[in-house]
């Protein structure tokens, strides 16, 4: 099936019709006004020229009446000489001396109305009415006391003037011609400019649509084009940061799977396997005891698999609130030491308490058993025949806690993944109930940064392991 293809203006012809466009229009537009304002100009000192004619005239006969026929013979010979012409009139419109021009009675009722009043009649352009084309007609009444006596007709063709109009109009006609040129190279030339510009924000957005969000394009802040480029960069950026993100989440979802399965593999596999012994009576008598305890025992490794798990997810969203308070730090690392001493004792360890009595932290309570439980197990999982501190102490502003073993200690390329959830699970697969799935330091740390704490971690390889906690405490 055909699909009929839409006709396409291309950016690039429309800048440069729209610049082109824009520099005729404002050029005529200018054409125009400045001719018209021109020919204005023109008429207008034609006009004033011959009133001053007319008024000299007049005003030569007002003060020599006997020299009158002198006088039109010597304005005569000046207007003549200026290709004017001029026509004395009585208050009738008769014409008193030299009737050679339009004839004073074609002006219309009005204009012979305003005439009689005292008032300068010019008329521009509207020549043909008067059988003669191209002339400026002037009428300068003669009033004394408000009384009309008649005037002077005066007349001036204008070729010279026209000539002088039809000059400027070429003038500016070779001007337009070359500023089209020059705009038409210049619009050219930004119009490409442009184009080469949004085709490369296209291109690249091309190429991020196929997945790679790693381009860049050249970007600046002097127009909106250039604004547009800083936003696309800040969008592959956002993009980019967000598919990383994404692979993150990704990987941690397969390794988080990975070690859950591998984790409950192994008493999922002792279960079945003790219940099948069971069930088909392959387990003697005096060992169906053990079985089922070794069955007990792997549940609740289950158990707690599945809710240490859970604690920590709720730490990361933080969906566990925390209710601080002033606790004496003393009282706490006694009660962690009378809790854990039976599995420290299993291991012919010893647990020794120093704080003073009147150091406090400010804490939720039980978080803070748990964060001290969990370190003190760890301890205790890596130390035989030893000895393991738990010390409290103030500075400044901060509550010090510290847990120091003289257990096996940790590598020092190691201790930055201890905090990795099933880290643990990693290096020892040893049947120990406490902390064995290697979630209980991941825990730790998300605990002390919900109480705004830090929490670092000192250790070598055979000498030992130092956990410091510091609590702001204000």
């Amino acid at each position: 099936m055909t699909q009929s293809k839409q006709m396409k203006f291309k950016y690039i012809y429309q800048q440069f019709f729209s610049h082109i466009s824009v520099i005729i229009i404002a050029f005529l537009l200018l054409s125009i006004i400045f001719t018209h304002y021109v020919e204005n100009l023109i008429y207008e000192n034609k006009a004033e020229e011959l009133i001053s004619f007319g008024e000299a005239i007049i005003s030569d006969m007002k003060e020599t009446p006997l020299d009158a026929d002198q006088i039109i013979n010597q304005y005569s010979n000046v207007l003549t000489a200026r290709k004017m012409s001029f026509t004395l009139f009585d208050q009738d419109g008769v014409y008193m001396l030299n009737k050679k021009g339009p004839d004073i009675k074609q002006l219309s009722p009005k204009q012979w109305d305003l005439v009689t009043k005292g008032e300068t009649l010019i008329i521009p352009i509207d020549y043909k009415r008067f059988g003669q084309e191209g002339v400026t007609f002037v009428v300068k009444p003669v009033v004394d006391k408000g009384r009309f006596y008649g005037g002077v007709l005066l007349t001036s063709p204008i070729s010279g003037s026209s000539k002088m109009i039809e000059q400027i109009n070429k003038f500016l006609l070779y001007t337009i011609l070359i500023a089209f040129g020059v705009a038409f190279l210049q619009s050219w030339y930004l119009s490409r400019i442009h184009v080469h510009r949004i085709k490369r924000l296209r291109d690249a957005a091309s190429l991020v649509s196929e997945g790679n969000y790693h381009v860049k394009v050249n970007s600046a802040n002097f127009d909106e084009i250039g604004e547009l480029a800083n936003d696309f960069n800040h969008m592959v950026d956002k993009i980019n940061a967000s598919m990383e993100e994404i692979e993150s989440l990704e990987n941690r979802r397969r390794q988080f799977m990975a070690d859950v399965s591998h984790e409950m593999r192994t008493p999922l596999t002792t279960i079945s396997g003790v219940v099948e012994g069971l069930k088909n009576n392959m387990i003697p008598e005096e060992d169906k005891e053990r079985g089922i305890n070794l069955v007990s025992h792997e549940a609740k490794r289950l158990i707690r698999l599945v809710n240490e798990n859970l604690d920590y997810e709720k730490i990361r969203s933080n969906q566990i609130q925390l209710f601080k308070e002033d606790i004496q730090l003393l009282e706490v690392l006694e009660i962690i030491q009378e809790q854990l001493l039976l599995q420290a004792e299993e291991k012919n360890n010893h647990i020794l308490v120093e704080a003073a009595p009147d150091v406090m932290v400010n804490a939720d309570y039980d978080r803070l058993i748990q964060i001290l439980i969990n370190i003190t197990k760890n301890s205790i999982q890596f130390t035989s025949d030893g000895t393991i501190w738990l010390r409290g102490r103030t500075e400044q502003n901060n509550t010090i806690i510290e847990i120091e073993d003289t257990g096996a200690g940790i590598d020092s390329n190691e201790i930055e993944n201890i905090w990795r959830r099933f880290y643990k699970a990693d290096i020892s697969r040893t049947s120990n109930p406490y902390g064995a799935f290697g979630l209980g330091l991941s825990i730790v740390r998300q605990l002390v940064l919900l109480h705004n704490g830090e929490i670092e971690v000192n250790s070598e390889k055979g000498k030992g392991t130092k956990f410091v906690i510091r609590f702001k405490y204000e």
